[in-house]
């Protein structure tokens, strides 16, 4: 078996995942093939060391510093190798080329900067490792970026990325840490209007829709919390997440408690990360959401490391 690290380098977590992986190249990854050995999550924030569009060098410290101390946990597990992807935080930043040479140079590691839509397909690619994806919409909610792949016959026709997510939302709309009844109406406000123009939500109105991500799986915990559960509810509708929206409005202090306890390192984003849900499964006219196990990390060990 060999141990193969996989560092996901993201707009507010820094994840290292060392998957044992038992299978030749060149095949569909699957189950039975692979095994997680190591998670491990460091809750960087490094969306917040964007200022003015440039990713400062206080975030190219943040983001080495942890990188190292991933590269050091990958090797301590034995990994035969370690592979690296960013997402929205250094793909969309100005000075993008730049941060990542000194990354680079500072760690020693090769960095693999992502399309938004290359990362909606190996979500897509990483989703359909665990369940068969036959037709419907599969959303991903980031820190800094949402994708959304349109499924017909259980191909992806069409992958998507947003330039919101749900970190990126409450530090351009929230003053404080929960929002306000005004703060969530702006941060729809402003989704709505940049989905708008893709033909491939309203291509699959009324379809299953699928999740995967951290911001959907903190939905999923939050109402697991209400119902009194400690696991994440695998499955939801419209009016699942309509109750946890509405629990904030009515008991602010209820809700905050809950939070503290299902999501206590997504207590800022957790909201923003609710109403984009939301506003998504109204827009494709979703009547349920069902939770995937696998993603985007999974579908880049299957595609760009062992295909």
């Amino acid at each position: 078996m060999q141990r193969i690290g996989i560092i996901d380098l993201g707009s507010n977590t820094v994840r290292l995942v060392v998957f044992g992986v038992q299978k030749d190249l060149g095949k569909h990854l699957r189950p039975r093939e692979f095994r997680v050995l190591l998670n491990e999550k460091e809750v960087a924030g490094l969306s917040a060391y964007v200022d003015d569009g440039l990713f400062t060098d206080a975030g190219i410290e943040r983001a080495a510093d942890v990188l190292e101390d991933h590269l050091a946990s990958a090797k301590n597990v034995g990994c035969s190798e370690v592979h690296v992807f960013a997402t929205a935080v250094l793909r969309n930043c100005a000075n993008s080329a730049q941060a990542v040479e000194a990354l680079e140079r500072k760690t020693g590691l090769a960095l693999d900067i992502i399309s938004g839509e290359e990362e909606a397909h190996l979500g897509f690619v990483g989703a359909c490792i665990g369940q068969d994806l036959e037709q419907g919409i599969l959303v991903d909610i980031g820190g800094g970026s949402t994708e959304f792949t349109h499924i017909e016959r259980g191909r992806d026709l069409m992958n998507v990325s947003v330039p919101q997510g749900s970190v990126s939302s409450y530090a351009a709309a929230v003053s404080r840490v929960l929002p306000t009844p005004d703060e969530c109406a702006a941060i729809r406000a402003a989704f709505e209007e940049r989905i708008s123009e893709y033909k491939c939500i309203k291509a699959t109105h009324e379809a299953a829709m699928y999740g995967i991500g951290g911001s959907v799986r903190a939905v999923a915990k939050m109402l697991g919390r209400m119902n009194g559960r400690d696991k994440a509810q695998k499955q939801m509708v419209p009016a699942d997440v309509d109750r946890v929206l509405a629990l904030l409005e009515e008991d602010p202090s209820t809700f905050a408690h809950l939070a503290v306890k299902a999501v206590p390192d997504r207590l800022h984003s957790v909201v923003p990360g609710c109403i984009l849900l939301r506003t998504l499964m109204e827009a494709a006219q979703a009547k349920t959401l069902t939770l995937c196990k696998y993603g985007v990390r999974e579908g880049y060990l299957s595609e760009r490391v062992l295909g």
